[in-house]
């Protein structure tokens, strides 16, 4: 089975005039169908302290904003990135949004193809009361380990969100069945294209 990168943003939402912009990334790296939790990377991204953040942003923004404003912006830090992220599957919990934050960033790159744990666990796992990220690794059992994984994080931080994406995956490849459905045909659920 070849290598999976998990991602996830975490971003400022739309504020009229504005932009939407990331504000922190993080990536996690599943091998043979597991994740590598030693194998990760997160970083805070450049928010000038003139973006507003929408009020309803999720995430630990708000104590963060002087470290944003002094943060890399996401180009600086694409020789990082490039080796996660080209010719790489990439998992996401809802991928359009982070597939958009990308192309956003990086117009002139492809990326994927995609999995999408959303699309998955509501095929893996049907009738959940809720498919919010953080809302299925607490009813699958997941949410010790991923604080265990991510000391000091919480949903809502883009390496606990990345690692949660990739524990869900993790779990669904459990299953027989889904492990020999072949990333192939996986990646053709995730839905639209780069």
């Amino acid at each position: 089975m070849q290598d999976i990168v998990a991602i996830d943003f975490e971003y400022t939402g739309s504020s009229l005039g504005y932009v939407n912009r990331p504000w922190q990334i993080g990536l996690t790296l599943l091998r043979h169908g597991r994740l590598c939790p030693q194998h990760s990377f997160a970083s805070l991204l450049q928010v000038p302290m003139d973006q507003p953040f929408n009020q309803y942003a999720p995430g630990r923004w708000a104590s963060l904003r002087e470290e944003l404003a002094q943060a890399p912006d996401i180009r600086e830090i694409w020789p990082e990135l490039q080796p996660w992220l080209q010719d790489k599957i990439l998992l996401a919990h809802n991928v359009p949004v982070e597939r958009a934050m990308l192309k956003q960033c990086f117009p002139c790159h492809q990326f994927g193809p995609w999995l999408d744990s959303l699309v998955l666990a509501r095929m893996a796992f049907p009738a959940r009361p809720s498919y919010r990220l953080e809302d299925l690794c607490a009813d699958l059992g997941l949410q010790e380990e991923l604080e265990e994984l991510c000391p000091e994080r919480a949903p809502h931080d883009a390496l606990y969100d990345c690692m949660a994406s990739a524990k869900l995956l993790e779990l669904i490849f459990e299953e027989p069945t889904w492990r020999e459905a072949g990333l192939t045909r996986l990646c053709s659920l995730s839905p639209g294209k780069d």
